[in-house]
């Protein structure tokens, strides 16, 4: 109840009147039953976006300390994230993979629709990345189709870094569903993982026309950091690491 009076009444509204977002593609998302809405991510406000252009509820899984903050604050994060269709999931132990996988397969078998950023964290850069497994792994047990959604320009209102960046319109374009029930009982074929997340990265990359990168992003992230601290070092400091 509390998330159809955050999306209406609340912050729906108000998002729709200023940034007015484009949407195509909608009539994809199933009507009714579950799906996995899997999406490129380039800024903390794709959730916001993404789950607007549709008049279904869309889950995410969000770190546990969005839920258990204690106090009035904590109070009302909680309540937000929890109508704004997020459940928490803790993400700082190596089982924290299965804990998703577990979330995820709980909201399918409602017949709800599940929301999944595959790159596993924002782009940095604006590129699309390699795309993590669990989303073919996901599709498969659970028997579902997966929509492939683009969401463009959301980085210019929220670029990385920054709570506010300028104004643009967000788009929001939804693929036709992949069906890969040919591969049913073959989850823990770790090539056949591989060739469906590539196909749905592909189809992202054609929705939202970023330039794609065969690379994880945290990795990309990483490198990219240590190539600036390297740049910003002294210059008597990286003439002796050359």
């Amino acid at each position: 109840m509390f998330y159809w009076f955050l999306k209406w009444v609340a912050l729906g509204p108000w998002l729709r009147l200023v940034f007015r977002p484009q949407v195509t593609g909608a009539e994809h998302v199933p009507a009714t039953g579950p799906a996995i809405l899997a999406s490129n991510h380039l800024s903390y406000s794709d959730w916001m976006f993404m789950p607007l252009t549709l008049p279904r509820r869309v889950t995410f899984v969000a770190k546990a300390e969005y839920f258990n903050t204690p106090g009035i604050k904590g109070w009302f994060q909680k309540k937000f994230f929890s109508g704004a269709g997020q459940v928490p999931i803790d993400r700082s132990g190596a089982s924290a993979a299965e804990g998703a996988l577990s979330a995820a397969k709980r909201i399918l078998d409602a017949g709800e629709l599940f929301g999944i950023y595959p790159e596993g964290t924002r782009s940095h850069d604006g590129r699309l990345y390699r795309g993590k497994t669990g989303v073919a792994r996901l599709a498969l047990e659970a028997k579902v189709p997966v929509v492939p959604v683009a969401v463009v320009g959301t980085d210019v209102v929220a670029p990385p870094g920054q709570t506010f960046g300028k104004f643009t319109r967000p788009i929001v374009r939804f693929g036709k569903p992949l069906d890969f029930s040919r591969y049913e009982g073959m989850e823990n074929d770790r090539y056949i993982l591989r060739s469906i997340t590539d196909e749905i990265m592909y189809e992202i990359m054609r929705l939202s026309g970023q330039e794609y990168v065969d690379m994880y992003a945290s990795r990309a992230k990483e490198e990219s950091k240590k190539a600036t601290d390297g740049s910003s070092a002294p210059a008597d400091e990286q003439k002796k690491a050359s």
